[in-house]
């Protein structure tokens, strides 16, 4: 089924995500068919909001039966684009790139990363995770020769609009962005600027709201 017709909402996106680690969890517990009230006790959202959310791509439930978790599960990561594989690399070697590309994670959710960047002596040449941080000044070589997909951004926010108007330009689809800027480009690109200290705020509204 073609799903890239279809105008889903950004808070729908979101929660797919979830549906798919969630399944995944099913699975390993061999678990391979669940309703659609079995798997909103499990993700916290309604029944009838599960059932909207699929209906979206199709719906994939039987009546009677519920959803089968393998199918449901390879489907969407098929609609995350999982299935597809993504070459990535961290520009920025800091702690934060350091713990990025250490995270198990990325292979077994298809983001295949090929390499680290940065500009200080320090860091360039020292391994992690087996791979050695290579000088900023071989991006753009690299990223055109290897079609890398996505970069991911880990370098102060004062340099970040500036390099990804770059990369963009030699061919990177996708920004995932942890510099603390609002990172917007003119260029049909996907951005995700991702905020830590706005979690760590929910979290301590979280505990005011328990407290009060």
């Amino acid at each position: 089924m073609n799903y890239n017709d279809r105008k889903v909402p950004e808070v729908v996106i979101k929660r797919l995500p979830r549906y798919y680690r969630y399944l995944g969890e099913l699975l390993k517990q061999d678990i391979h068919r669940i309703s659609s009230n079995a798997l909103s006790e499990k993700m916290k959202v309604t029944a009838s909001q599960i059932r909207q959310d699929f209906n979206y791509f199709g719906g994939f439930g039987q009546q009677g039966y519920g959803y089968n978790v393998e199918y449901l599960h390879n489907e969407i990561g098929t609609i995350l684009g999982l299935k597809e594989g993504y070459k990535t690399i961290i520009v920025g070697a800091g702690y934060l790139g350091h713990a990025l590309a250490t995270h198990e994670g990325f292979e077994r959710r298809g983001f295949h990363l090929c390499a680290i960047f940065d500009n200080s002596p320090d860091k360039i040449g020292k391994e992690i995770n087996g791979r050695a941080v290579r000088d900023v000044s071989e991006m753009e070589k690299y990223v055109k020769d290897n079609g890398i997909e996505i970069a991911i951004l880990t370098l102060p926010r004062a340099n970040v609009e500036e390099t990804a108007e770059k990369l963009a330009d030699w061919g990177i689809q996708g920004f995932w962005n942890f510099s603390y800027a609002e990172l917007k480009l003119k260029k049909d690109v996907a951005v995700e600027n991702v905020h830590l200290s706005d979690s760590l705020m929910t979290l301590a509204y979280k505990i005011k709201q328990g407290n009060d």
